[in-house]
């Protein structure tokens, strides 16, 4: 506790500023995952407020981050679609997704996967995060041109045949819960068909619209209409946004500049009574628990969704242990990676049944916390504090209520160009060219973070980093096996020979081969040991294998050793173990090659000792 409070001036002005440079980025990001500002408000509070708590980074400011708001518009979108495209009906099942995200990644915590985060590749990382980019920039085109689906009635109309063959499917699938046999009761059928108005067909005619019209394609094939059909005003207080963020950076980066354009811009559109589009509206007070999270639970309807939970879960545990290594490296400290999952988790845990989106460390505010002067836990606890304070100032979530959609879309614009990475980007000429594919030369990692970028865009973010990560593995391992391979050899001792080597007795060349293993031995490069036993000539009474830089033996090359030493035994060659390790030992007995195909008595610590077996056994005879 004394801790805590060790630096109460610094952690204020930190938390303060965090918060104020957090409060249109939350109020964005709930705008922009289908949920509104309040949901956006609500996660930047109790993940700051609980993640600072409970976290293991001192510094780390947490709420909603652009990666996670990407996954989630996906989760909102194909739960509200499922729910005749009614949100209040679908966020009992939407916040019980983010729930169990957030208890994931408490579990993660705690069974301490946290330290492995630091292994996922960096082009999927760069893939994905210049994806995160690409996503949020070409949502925010329409909301930016003025356009919404739903509102362009000659757009909606086209999904009217498709909306009375969903209807009319809902009315089959209804009747057979019920057990009515649709072709024995085809009047019950037609009774419930007539009761569908002219409302329910828009209705689901402007559900479908919306989600032809989401992601990446689903922008990008509405486009020409919106350029059709642009809201000029709604464009200029878009561009004008933008002008600002970027043009005040230049005079001072010392206040937020996205806070500084929601404020002129807002006040300018309020002031001069501007006909232009307002956010949702943010409601005063205490926020209330979602208990529809419990009461309404249905297994079926987040069914299709326990995975995305995971990757949810997974994505904010890499965005927010990312962030954690950088403030690391501002505060020369070291953050404890399961004990910040833990504390992530329990802040979105809660976020979630009080409505609010998922979130993660977020790198820009832990910055500004740290160089404003943060230090402990208590500044984020701050950063969320004065975010809540909003809620209860009478008056301002009403006044907050009239911020124009096209302002906060301008700010995601520029969210989605600074979250791009631009490193890895402009490493793509310069990385070497280590894969062959038919007659072009290509970068594998330059490979990967395409392939993630692409599929991430157009398809689906979390199947885009599996796949990622599956490629990235295949290539480790190939790479790896390639080099255990070249350096791995077998030589009779007419060629070169280690060091410990050259007292070898020349007279023997002929009868004595060496095999030296150069890495571990696993399923990736077993395939030039597997050679082994084919290469050595009738003249070899002895082989000796060197194990000492074999420091680790899996599965498939347990069994690859056990054959390869199966075929020297049949041929009565003699096989000699030399310094071989803990780990590849205890598998090799496991399995009785030690001591079924090599005695204990061939297994000698150093080559000294193998060396005085050799002249002492075998017998010169070529």
């Amino acid at each position: 506790m004394k801790k805590l409070f060790s630096n109460i001036k610094g952690d204020a002005f930190g938390g303060i500023t965090a918060g104020i440079v957090a409060l249109p980025l939350a109020l964005a990001f709930g705008v922009s995952s289908g949920l509104g500002p309040s949901a956006g408000l609500y996660g930047a509070i109790f993940i700051s407020f609980f993640a600072a708590i409970f976290g293991g980074t001192n510094t780390q400011i947490s709420g909603p981050t652009a990666p996670m708001t990407a996954v989630s518009m996906v989760i909102i979108a194909g739960i509200i679609a499922a729910n005749d495209g009614d949100v209040t009906k679908a966020l009992p099942a939407i916040l019980t997704v983010f729930l169990l995200a957030g208890l994931i990644q408490i579990v993660l915590g705690a069974i301490g996967v946290g330290q492995y985060i630091k292994y996922i590749p960096y082009p999927v990382v760069s893939g994905f995060m210049t994806a995160i980019g690409v996503i949020i920039l070409i949502t925010q085109f329409l909301p930016s041109l003025g356009y919404y689906p739903k509102e362009d009635m000659s757009y909606v109309d086209k999904f009217k045949p498709q909306a009375e063959e969903v209807i009319l499917e809902n009315i089959l699938i209804e009747e057979a819960e019920e057990g009515i046999l649709v072709l024995e009761d085809f009047k019950e059928t037609i009774i419930r068909a007539e009761k569908i108005t002219e409302a329910d067909i828009l209705k689901e005619s402007q559900t479908l619209a919306a989600k032809n019209a989401s992601g990446v394609l689903g922008a990008l094939k509405v486009l020409p209409r919106a350029i059709k059909n642009i809201n000029w005003l709604e464009l200029i207080l878009a561009l004008s946004t933008i002008f600002v963020i970027y043009g005040f950076k230049r005079i001072t980066t010392k206040i937020p500049s996205t806070l500084v354009a929601l404020v002129i811009m807002s006040g300018i559109a309020i002031i001069a009574n501007l006909d232009y589009r307002p956010i949702p509206k943010i409601p005063e007070g205490l926020p209330i628990p979602n208990l529809g999270i419990i009461t309404e639970f249905k297994f079926g309807t987040i069914k299709p969704y326990i995975f995305t939970a995971v990757a949810l879960a997974l994505l904010g545990a890499i965005d927010s242990l990312l962030t954690s290594i950088v403030a690391d490296n501002m505060t020369k400290t070291k953050h404890k990676p399961n004990k910040e999952l833990v504390g992530q988790g329990i802040g979105n845990s809660i976020a979630a049944i009080f409505g609010g989106i998922p979130g993660a460390g977020a790198t820009i505010r832990t910055v500004v916390n740290i160089n404003s002067g943060g230090k402990t836990k208590l500044s984020g606890v701050i950063a969320g504090l004065l975010l809540f304070s909003i809620l209860m100032i009478p008056g301002l979530p009403n006044l907050a209520s009239q911020i124009p959609t096209a302002v906060l879309a301008g700010i995601l614009i520029t969210v989605g160009i600074g979250v791009m990475d631009y490193k890895g980007l402009k490493a793509i000429p310069h990385l070497p060219k280590d894969i062959t594919l038919g007659p072009v030369k290509l970068s594998s990692e330059v490979m990967i973070m395409l392939i993630v970028l692409v599929l991430s865009s157009l398809w689906d973010l979390v199947y885009a980093v599996g796949i990622g990560l599956i490629i990235s593995s295949l290539m480790f391992m190939k790479k790896i096996g390639d080099l255990t391979a070249e350096s791995s050899n077998i030589k009779a001792f007419k060629e070169d020979y280690w060091e410990d080597e050259s007292d070898f007795p020349s007279k023997l060349k002929e009868e004595v081969f060496i095999k030296h293993i150069k890495g571990p031995l696993f399923f990736g490069s077993t395939s030039d040991f597997q050679a082994l036993s084919k290469q050595i000539p009738n003249t070899a009474k002895a082989v000796v294998i060197r194990l000492g830089r074999m420091q680790y033996l899996d599965q498939s090359g347990l069994y690859v050793m056990e054959d390869v030493l199966l075929d020297l035994k049949k041929k009565n060659v003699k096989i000699l173990f030399v310094d071989l390790l803990k780990q590849p030992r205890y598998m090799m007995e496991r399995i009785d090659i030690i001591p079924g195909l090599v005695s204990k008595d061939f297994i000698f610590k150093d080559f000294k000792s193998c060396l005085q077996w050799i002249n002492n056994n075998v017998e010169d005879i070529y």
